[in-house]
């Protein structure tokens, strides 16, 4: 794969390249458009920076299939510069409704993989988990504040201790070994927190380190959940650390929640059956697409 190893000093350049994506997206913004997201899923994806005229990041999806981040609006690019830069089989990804509209989609051949879809989530929903859908984590939210006493604070460096001790234990409870899963990906998102405006809470349950929930805005009002984090032990926790990120992150931050992007569930039915478990308000389609010749 041809391009540059993604590092810290691009942050400034990519992020300057995908903050007017976000912008004109507002609830619609997609998770992959920060640069925090592709430097810490560096390694899953293999992304790779190619500057120049029409610059971008190029990897492979979590399917394998070999992608192409714009970093600039495709709709301004001549049909043979995106040709050059998504040589067959490689795609332009990820290709929104709004960008897609802009487009002759006759020039180009387009897919779409269920498991590329953002799922967004009123925030609301995570506060009072009304109605019929979200009875099964209402209940659980119950039973978890019946049970258990937690105290929370918000996540800070003196916190990441702590963070790492739940994040080892996750792992066990799910039976993975060291650099299986999103482990590497979340150790680094600790490391460099404050540099990537990750921000959100911990939680602890008898006095011990239980979850922690890090958000990342896209836009005004919409948080990306990067890394949620919990014991199973703990029947309820995850409805309760969703509702208090919602409840409480104006207060301690400066800044309201209206929508949380729980990100894709990469075609893994677990996953996936627990994202649609919180009754997602709508799932954000991302293109895949491949220039034509003519």
């Amino acid at each position: 794969m041809t391009g540059e190893p993604l590092t810290l000093a691009q942050q400034a350049p990519i992020e300057a390249a995908l903050a007017p994506l976000r912008a004109a997206h507002g609830r619609e913004a997609l998770s992959e458009w920060t640069f925090s997201n592709l430097y810490l899923f560096r390694h899953v994806h293999g992304w790779r920076l190619v500057p120049g005229d029409w610059p971008a990041v190029v990897g492979r999806g979590y399917d394998g299939a070999p992608l192409v981040l714009p970093l600039f609006d495709i709709a301004r690019a001549p049909q043979a510069a995106l040709r050059t830069l998504a040589p067959p089989p490689a795609r332009l990804y990820p290709v929104s409704d709004r960008q897609a509209a802009a487009l002759d989609l006759r020039r180009f051949d387009v897919q779409a993989w269920d498991g590329d879809a953002d799922y967004v989530y009123d925030a609301q929903a995570f506060i009072d988990y009304a109605g019929r859908p979200l009875a099964s984590r209402r209940s659980q939210l119950r039973q978890f504040t019946a049970a258990c006493l937690p105290h929370s604070r918000p996540f800070g460096e003196d916190r990441v201790a702590d963070c790492r001790h739940v994040l080892a234990q996750w792992m066990a409870q799910k039976g993975k070994a060291g650099g299986e899963a999103d482990e590497s990906p979340c150790l680094e998102a600790l490391q460099h927190a404050r540099a990537f405006g990750l921000r959100g809470f911990v939680h602890w349950v008898d006095g011990a380190p239980a979850g922690f929930v890090l958000g990342q805005a896209l836009a005004p009002g919409v948080q990306a959940i990067r890394f949620a984090k919990g014991l199973d032990r703990h029947v309820g926790l995850y409805p309760f650390m969703f509702r208090h990120f919602c409840m409480n992150f104006e207060a301690q931050f400066g800044e309201p929640v209206r929508w949380l992007n729980f990100e894709q569930d990469m075609g893994l039915p677990g996953l996936r059956r627990s994202k649609r478990s919180y009754a997602p308000a709508a799932l954000l389609a991302k293109r895949r697409l491949a220039p034509l010749a003519h």
